[in-house]
């Protein structure tokens, strides 16, 4: 598979203090890839400076084949506002305000899809729920049906199943694979191991900057993660950072 993002010495920070260190790294297109790493190591920042939402300090993020208008993306539950006076099926009709635009209607087929989407995650009958009276597990679900509309050819996943239930899991879990079986390029923050190991080919691994890169079961070893908790923990090189990348 060819790249379809590449992370060339990307530097991203906050107020000028850096979270992620000259970064070096490609995402092979159609590729399904966990993010992992240690708390603080920089996960959530590298897929905002993906989206656009964060410039970097040094470096840059390129893309091949595709644009950031192909890119959707997922942030954490925390980040999102739900006291919004919002219905589940207008929060999923926004996965099409590229086709429709900000004041659009939705016109027959458009209803459809929506409609096919929130069955899809398992949300049918609770169409008119108010999206702050949804559970965890039912809002995500709800976020991960307006995913589907945006048809996006490189899905961002911030921790998308950090406080919800086993089965919202398994049933999003399959939703992933679905777009992976369709050619898309997925990537997530994820931190339980199990899940990473049982469904995720890929792995980048950092701690505010690469640890290892490559085939999850080669990337997911011990020494891999003492080398990012030394990283993150003492803020220095390590004795050696262990680097896999598959040909």
């Amino acid at each position: 598979m060819k790249p379809v993002l590449h992370f060339e010495n990307l530097t991203l920070g906050y107020d000028r203090h850096p979270a992620v260190h000259h970064l070096g790294a490609q995402i092979k297109d159609g590729s399904l890839t966990a993010v992992v790493g240690p708390n603080g190591a920089g996960k959530s920042t590298l897929l905002k400076a993906i989206t656009g939402v964060l410039s970097p300090m040094e470096g840059r993020v390129t893309f091949e084949k595709i644009s950031r208008n192909d890119v959707a993306y997922l942030p954490q539950q925390s980040e999102i506002d739900r006291t919004f006076p919002i219905s589940v099926v207008d929060l999923v009709a926004m996965g099409l305000w590229r086709e429709v635009g900000a004041f659009g209607r939705l016109n027959r087929k458009h209803k459809a899809r929506v409609k096919d989407a929130i069955e899809a995650v398992g949300l049918t009958g609770l169409e008119n729920r108010a999206i702050g009276s949804l559970s965890g597990g039912q809002f995500q679900r709800a976020l991960f049906a307006r995913l589907l509309l945006q048809d996006a050819k490189l899905v961002l996943l911030d921790e998308p199943f950090s406080a919800i239930d086993s089965r919202t899991t398994a049933d999003l879990l399959r939703v992933i694979h679905d777009w992976h079986g369709e050619g898309r390029t997925v990537m997530a923050v994820l931190h339980d191991h199990d899940t990473v190991r049982e469904n995720f080919p890929e792995t980048l691994m950092i701690a505010r900057e690469l640890v290892a890169h490559g085939p999850t079961l080669q990337v997911m070893t011990r020494a891999n993660h003492a080398a990012a908790r030394a990283l993150c923990e003492i803020g220095t090189e390590p004795p050696q950072i262990c680097e896999v990348r598959s040909a």
